[in-house]
């Protein structure tokens, strides 16, 4: 899974077409992977997953062979990168056309009320004049405030200050989290069937040695021994 030998990427940056193609052609798991965390954004799928492609075809072009790493963990900061960067520039919310109307019915409303009485239309009397429930007129006239951008800085000063998401990071590095996650998926994709059992019932279905000796048909020593062998199978490949 996203194996990539390090001659074929240097070939694909040299402008080998069929080692280019190639290696798309194997990460695209890799990106739709990533993908998944932004699915209900109000952003289509197959959008944000030629956005991510666009990130990987960066890596491939990019990629650096001092960090001594594979493909897969070097192209994950620059599909993330790019997902994130579009979302970042096509504005913080999707406003529907409806929605945009009525706020527009809305805003001219409010303003020959104004001309006219002097005072500020009550909600009640807009839902009353438009025929739309209060609830979708507070939607609508909602959908006109300014969002402040979470890449907005906290202070006036662009050189000091602090974006809103620095302010309200988790301090995870979501690069290497995902990064982990692609490691451990292909640690357990090398495993035997018996093992990748035992590590889905232990670890994914909280199932204890006992249980899963029982549903395995085999020992508690057993599952014990050969859970030990795996996790420290698995603890080298993951830190080599």
């Amino acid at each position: 899974m996203y194996e990539n030998n390090t001659k074929d990427i240097l070939l694909a940056k040299q402008g080998d077409k069929e080692k280019f193609n190639e290696l798309i052609e194997n990460n695209k798991g890799l990106v739709y992977s990533i993908v998944k965390r932004f699915i209900g954004r109000g952003y289509e799928v197959d959008d944000l997953y030629q956005i991510g492609m666009m990130g990987l075809v960066k890596a491939i072009k990019r990629f650096d062979t001092d960090f001594e790493v594979k493909l897969s963990t070097y192209a994950v900061p620059y599909i993330l990168g790019e997902i994130k960067r579009f979302l970042r520039d096509d504005g913080p919310i999707k406003v529907s056309r409806s929605l945009k109307e009525l706020s527009a019915k809305i805003s001219a409303l409010q303003k020959e009320y104004q001309d006219r009485e002097g005072i500020e239309i009550t909600i009640e009397e807009i839902a009353k004049k438009l025929k739309v429930p209060k609830e979708e007129i507070a939607m609508a006239m909602e959908s006109n405030n300014v969002v402040e951008s979470i890449y907005s800085k906290t202070t006036s000063n662009d050189e000091d200050g602090i974006n809103i998401l620095d302010k309200i990071s988790t301090n995870k590095d979501e690069a290497e989290y995902i990064t982990n996650n692609i490691a451990l998926k292909e640690a357990i994709s090398n495993l035997e069937n018996k093992e990748k059992q035992i590590i889905l019932l232990r670890y994914y279905k909280d199932k204890t040695q006992s249980q899963v000796a029982k549903i395995l048909g085999i020992s508690q020593v057993q599952v014990s021994r050969i859970e030990k062998k795996i996790l420290n199978s698995m603890k080298l490949k993951l830190i080599s």
